[in-house]
């Protein structure tokens, strides 16, 4: 055996333990972008501002009065806080003043406050969720137990709401319920409803889903 193929397996092995020590720039590249991303997330956990931002929005959803809203303007504590929603559809809010936020959707609010607070703010982020939910009621009078105003929950009936409400008193006229239900106009739509008919799976199409400020009449 002669000294050359010895010396050229000694260098392999001595080229394989520097990759190993040294991997190189790639790999400490993907190592500092890992360590970047458990950095991003401590700070989102750590920041509520910041963690606020992404969280979804339901576009669905318009703020009506007496909701209550959280708003959060980031590295701005003073001028974020929680208002709630006045009688009249505004809220007021330092820097910004009166603001229509009633009829609004979280989102539309956000662009409405940012765009007030940019003559005090270099580019203002604006998270607004909505932290209670007041507006979304309906109202069952009449002869039930327990007549008054109840929240709106989602996919409530007219079958449900005469259950929230304690069921029937004596003398109800069970056949001659309706719904009161108010048109963007103003105007008053009156839906009939027929307990009786419904219970023995007649005319189910009578038990409409609720809508909010509607009011079931229970004579």
């Amino acid at each position: 055996m002669t000294i050359e193929p010895a010396n050229r397996y000694l260098g392999l092995i001595i080229l394989l333990t520097l990759v190993v020590l040294f991997p190189g720039p790639r790999a400490e590249a993907a190592d500092s972008a890992r360590q970047a991303g458990k950095s991003g997330a401590a700070a989102a956990a750590n920041d509520p501002g910041r963690a606020a931002q992404v969280k979804a929005h339901d576009d669905s959803f318009v703020i009506g009065s007496d909701d209550v809203l959280s708003i959060s303007v980031w590295k701005e504590p003073e001028v974020s806080r929680v208002v709630p929603v006045r009688s009249d559809g505004k809220i007021s809010l330092p820097l910004a003043g009166e603001i229509q936020a009633g009829g609004t959707t979280p989102r539309q609010l956000e662009k409405a406050i940012a765009a007030k607070l940019q003559s005090y703010i270099s580019e203002p982020e604006v998270t607004v969720i909505v932290q209670q939910i007041n507006s979304q009621k309906f109202n069952i009078l009449g002869l039930v137990a327990k007549p008054g105003a109840y929240p709106l929950t989602n996919g409530a009936t007219v079958l449900d709401a005469i259950a929230l409400a304690g069921g029937f008193r004596d003398f109800a006229k069970q056949k001659s319920i309706y719904v009161l239900r108010q048109s963007p106009d103003g105007s008053q739509t009156r839906i009939p409803f027929n307990y009786k008919d419904v219970i023995k799976g007649k005319n189910v199409e009578q038990n409409i889903k609720l809508q909010p400020r509607d009011t079931v009449v229970v004579p």
